[in-house]
């Protein structure tokens, strides 16, 4: 559109605002008569609105204006309703638009020369008092004021800058302070040059095109100077100790190469963006304007190639090899960014936002992922990290590519001109279908955070409770009971999340949600009559549960079934037998459960000694035995009561069997006991006393030769056959 088109539409305003006060008057004489004495007294009109007023009072020219027609009707008559468009009418009109286009350009090629004199005329006619220096000057004073407050804050920020510099980072949450403490003094940073520049300029008022046209090239060195500080935080350019902030792992010389094009990229966008909107305001035209936006579009496709061909080889410790080498990796990139400039200077925009969504997410989804696996890998050379920060990284990753994945679709919409809240009043098959999608992603997103969230904060505990280590009783039993329940809950936890979440994806698509869930009671009910068995096995070990009969790590028997119990799943346990057969037992054929870890366990042996060893000798013993043991440092802990002797148990027939006892913790009887034995042997032996075993006797004399002839001789009777 021309500046004569321009002007004539605004004539065509004033003339059609002119005419509605015509109207307003016409359809008001009597007020316009009542006020004749007020007018009279403060004075009588000029003859032409005398002459306008008689002509309005003509009925005819009242008439006359009410067959005219209103401002709205005639657009609903110049403007007929679109009429969808076939894929082939789409495909010509798009071609008719691109052949529009070209011919504009080819004639804007020749009339942008004298658009921009034109635009300078305006402007040296706008500042012919201040002075176009007088302007650049100023715009220069007040970043210079900027760039002042960026030293003032620099010399207040002194001690904090220096503590950031000079912290030792031994853990991962060290690391992680350190990095907000960055943020803070990038955004104390970038705040004091918006304050001392922009904020110093709105103080004081300016006229309405000297305000444009500073306040835009303020904004614009703004954008540059955050894509400075932003640039600077992610990547920290400088090396050395600074490269141990550094978020996106690269190389120090990838780092400044990456640092220096995301500055110029910015800054050239924003001040194209800046004086193009001045350009527009100066009258030059939208064919021309499209022109100069090709010559700063093509720039940056030259940057981009640059960056593409010219990057810094990456030097990742352990990186995975890639199917497509760096050349192949160039050439896609390049025929990329070519097939974008195309779409978008053939104003395929739909097309163009497909395309650079569908790549740029891909590819922020996996800086993301590897600088939120950077920020947070283990520290060299630390000797105690105090536990990495599974949370974080979880609430990290997840959440940013919740936020980049809902950020995209919103682009999305936004590019495709989808108005999303009429989207929502609008009732059809096709809205419906669109809203329920876009809840559904939404949906699935934020159920896959808190389920990764949760199953992190599970792991957590689980692995916290797992540490060896001496603990007291009360801990331990804590830790087991955590180990027994937390893989169940997270498990119950998962089934919960899915379940909901589908449910709300469902409801989302518009499907009854209510009959569902109903027939799935129903059908409920009729797998728990089919399946007894199975709900008995469940139940059971929700009571067994809930009774705390067993955790993981114990050792229990139940009728033939005894071991170690490895895991749970919701119908059975599995137990470790102790020679290695693992048992899966359901819960339902359990029964009494004999648990044999838990708080404390009384061990009693029996020994026997010979008939002739003194019994008060050997209790001094066996209770000298006992707090030698008790003093040992590897016994000590596991000794609640010391080895005594509780006196003589029975006399054999051949020993005196005396019984001992001691208390020990759950499984840790096993080793004192042999100890005990090897000391209690050892210290037998060096006091005399004997322990007793089986013997046999023979009788010598007379009696016994006679005994034995006479057993002889029986034995020889029998040997004679009968009859003989």
């Amino acid at each position: 559109m021309s500046i004569l088109s321009v002007r004539a539409s605004a004539r065509l305003r004033s003339m059609a605002g002119l005419l509605s006060f015509v109207l307003l008057l016409a359809a008001a004489p009597s007020a316009l008569g009542q006020q004749d004495g007020a007018q009279a007294a403060a004075g009588s009109p000029p003859n032409q609105v005398e002459l306008l007023l008689d002509l309005l009072r003509d009925p005819v020219v009242q008439e006359w204006l009410e067959r005219q027609p209103t401002a709205g009707d005639a657009e609903a008559t110049a403007t007929p309703p679109p009429q969808p468009l076939s894929v082939t009418g789409y495909f010509a009109e798009r071609l008719q638009v691109l052949r529009d286009n070209l011919a504009l350009l080819a004639a804007a090629r020749h009339k942008l020369p004298a658009e921009l004199e034109r635009a300078w005329i305006i402007l040296s006619l706008e500042f012919q008092e201040q002075g176009l220096l007088a302007v650049l000057l100023l715009i220069a004073i007040f970043i210079a004021v900027g760039f002042a407050c960026v030293g003032g804050y620099w010399w207040l920020a002194t001690g904090f800058r220096n503590w950031i510099i000079t912290s030792e980072i031994r853990s991962v949450g060290e690391r992680l302070r350190a990095m907000m403490a960055r943020l803070a003094f990038a955004t104390g940073w970038a705040l004091s040059f918006a304050l001392g520049s922009v904020g110093a300029f709105l103080v004081f008022k300016w006229p309405l095109l000297l305000r444009e046209i500073v306040l835009g090239y303020l904004v614009a060195f703004l954008c540059g100077w955050l894509a400075r500080i932003v640039g600077g935080f992610l990547l920290a350019p400088g090396g050395g100790r600074a490269a141990r902030f550094r978020i996106i792992p690269m190389s120090d010389d990838a780092a400044r190469f990456w640092h220096r094009r995301i500055i110029i990229a910015v800054s050239v966008i924003a001040f194209a963006w800046v004086t193009l909107s001045l350009l527009r305001t100066l009258g030059v035209l939208p064919a021309s304007l499209k022109l100069l936006s090709y010559s700063a579009a093509l720039f940056l496709l030259g940057l981009a190639l640059e960056v593409i061909w010219r990057r810094p080889v990456a030097e990742t410790a352990g990186a995975v090899p890639r199917r497509i080498g760096r050349r192949g990796r160039s050439i896609i990139a390049t025929i990329l960014f070519l097939a974008l400039w195309l779409l978008w200077a053939l104003h395929l925009m739909p097309a163009f936002w497909v395309l650079l969504i569908g790549s740029a997410l891909p590819f922020l989804l996996s800086v993301s992922r590897s600088a939120v696996a950077h920020l947070l890998r283990p520290v060299d050379g630390a000797t105690e990290d105090r536990g990495a920060p599974i949370l974080a990284a979880v609430a990290l990753e997840r959440g940013l590519r919740a936020a980049l994945v809902i950020l995209a679709a919103l682009l999305l919409a936004y590019a495709w001109d989808i108005d999303l809240i009429e989207l929502t009043a609008r009732d059809t098959v096709a809205t419906r279908l669109i809203r329920g999608a876009l809840s559904g992603i939404v949906i699935i997103l934020v159920a896959d955070f808190l389920w990764r969230l949760a199953r992190a904060l599970i792991d957590t505990k689980v692995a916290e409770a797992m540490q060896a280590g001496e603990i007291d009783s009360e801990e331990a039993r804590r830790r087991a009971r955590l180990r027994t329940l937390l893989p169940i809950l997270r498990n119950m936890l998962l089934v919960v999340v899915i379940a909901v979440a589908a449910m709300m994806v469902l409801s989302a698509l518009g499907i009854e949600i209510g009959p569902l869930i109903a027939g799935a009671g129903v059908i409920g009910v009729a797998v728990g009559f089919g399946a007894q068995t199975l709900v008995r096995d469940i139940i059971s070990g929700v009571f067994y549960l809930f009774d705390d009969a067993f955790r993981v790590g114990e050792y229990i028997q139940s009728g033939s079934y005894k071991g170690t119990v490895e895991s749970f799943s919701l119908r059975s346990v599995k137990l470790r037998h102790h020679r290695g057969p693992l048992y899966t037992v359901p819960f339902g054929e359990l029964g009494a459960v004999q648990n044999m870890s838990r708080d404390w366990v009384i061990d009693k042996m029996t020994i026997g000694i010979t008939y002739d060893s003194d019994l008060d000798k050997a209790k001094k013993i066996i209770k000298q035995v006992g707090k030698d043991l008790a003093a040992d440092p590897d016994f000590a802990p596991h000794i609640i009561e010391p080895l005594k002797m509780q006196g003589v148990e029975q006399f054999g027939d051949y020993a005196i069997q005396i019984r001992m006892k001691m208390m020990t913790k759950p499984g840790e009887q096993f080793v004192i006991r042999r100890r005990a034995y090897a000391l209690i042997k050892k210290a037998f032996d060096a006091n005399g006393i004997s322990f007793a075993f089986p013997t046999v006797q023979v009788a010598q004399g007379d009696e016994a030769s006679a005994a034995a002839k006479q057993a002889i001789d029986l034995a020889q009777a029998k040997a004679v056959p009968e009859g003989a």
